[in-house]
């Protein structure tokens, strides 16, 4: 996935997550599906981001 794919996912998941959890709380089973989700996606921006740094230092 492209960088800024990501990005505009997380940009997306994190605005689900704020309105969801301000309708529903945070600790509602959808609030906490989307933080789960977005927790995945930032993982994965730094896993690539760290793969790109670790091979650009060599």
């Amino acid at each position: 996935m492209i960088k800024n794919d990501l990005i505009t996912l997380i940009e997306k998941k994190r605005a689900e997550l704020i309105k969801v959890a301000n309708s529903n709380g945070l600790t509602s089973t959808v609030a906490i599906r989307y933080s789960q989700e977005l927790d995945h996606l930032i993982n994965e921006y730094y896993r690539q981001h760290l793969n790109h740094v670790s091979s650009s230092r060599y």
